[in-house]
C-alpha cells in the first residue's frame, strides 16, 4: 500500500496521466458535437482528435524537464521516446489504418457474394499530424498548468 500512496505522489506521472485523459475526455466530447451522441468506445479506441498518446508523451517530457533538468539525460531520452511516439501515430500506425481501409474494401468488392469468415481490419489506428500536433500542445498545456509556481 505504501508503494502505491508514493506512486501517486510522483507528480510527474500524475499530470502525465491526466494530460493523457484529458486528450481521452476531449475525444468523448468531439465525437458528441459532430455526431450528437455519445459513444463510449472512444474512450478506449487508438485514433481521433487530439492524440492522447502525444498529450502524454509530451507531458512526461516537459515533466522531466522541468524537475530533473532541460539538459539532463532523462530529458534527452524522454524527448526522443516522445518524437518516436508520435511519428509512429503519425506515421506507421496512420499508413496502417489506410492499409486496412483498403483491405477492407477489396473484401467488400471480392467478397460479397461469398461467405468471408474474418472480421473487417479496424482502420482508425493512427492519426493525422493535426491530432498529434493538438495531443502534444494539450500535452504543454496540462503541465502548464500543473507547475508548481513559488
Amino acid at each position: 500500500m505504501e508503494t502505491f500512496i508514493e506512486i501517486l505522489q510522483n507528480h510527474v506521472l500524475v499530470v502525465s496521466l491526466v494530460a493523457c485523459l484529458s486528450a481521452q475526455l476531449l475525444k468523448l466530447i468531439i465525437e458528441a458535437i459532430t455526431h450528437h451522441r455519445l459513444n463510449f468506445r472512444v474512450l478506449v479506441e487508438t485514433g481521433g482528435m487530439p492524440s492522447s498518446h502525444s498529450a502524454l508523451v509530451t507531458a512526461l517530457t516537459c515533466g522531466i524537464g522541468q524537475t530533473i533538468g532541460w539538459s539532463s539525460p532523462a530529458f534527452a531520452v524522454t524527448a526522443v521516446f516522445a518524437v518516436i511516439v508520435m511519428y509512429d501515430a503519425a506515421g506507421v500506425r496512420q499508413a496502417a489504418g489506410k492499409q486496412a481501409r483498403v483491405l477492407n474494401q477489396i473484401v467488400d468488392e471480392f467478397f460479397n457474394d461469398h461467405e468471408f469468415q474474418e472480421d473487417r481490419l479496424k482502420e482508425l489506428l493512427g492519426h493525422t499530424p493535426l491530432q498529434v500536433i493538438a495531443g502534444a500542445a494539450l500535452g504543454v498545456f496540462i503541465w502548464l498548468l500543473a507547475v508548481p509556481t513559488y
